[in-house]
């Protein structure tokens, strides 16, 4: 090594203070991706699970009024609205079901939280 190759000790914990900077701001970046990417997951399976949500209170609605049309003894009337609430809490328990499977694949961002420990675990290497 000639003297122009030998770095002094300012020079060497600047550069490693500079790395590890450019590595939390990768890991900040790695993490607003994948966030991102969760987020869109959870906001997907909301709208089903909403919409799900929101035909079962139709089907209750249609339920109830079958119950008054039963009252009133019109069997034809109360007999089209129970199939008619029947079919639509069908549908909803379907949608609340598909939202419900979705919204379980939602997982927290585990390469950065990985990566995040890989380098804690690196930079005490280097502080040795």
């Amino acid at each position: 090594m000639s003297v122009r190759d030998v770095r002094s000790i300012p020079d060497v914990v600047r550069d490693i203070l500079a790395n590890l900077q450019e590595i939390v701001r990768a890991e900040f970046r790695l993490a607003k991706i994948e966030i991102r990417e969760e987020v869109s997951k959870a906001a997907q399976a909301s709208t089903s699970l909403g919409a799900g949500l929101m035909l079962m209170f139709y089907a209750v609605g249609f339920l109830l009024l079958a119950g008054v049309y039963a009252l009133s003894i019109v069997v034809a009337a109360w007999l089209a609205a129970l199939i008619v609430g029947i079919a639509v809490g069908v549908l909803a328990l379907i949608l609340v079901q598909q939202g419900k499977k979705k919204l379980a694949s939602v997982r927290p961002p585990a390469e950065t939280i990985d990566s995040v420990k890989e380098n804690v675990q690196w930079a005490k290497n280097q502080a040795r």
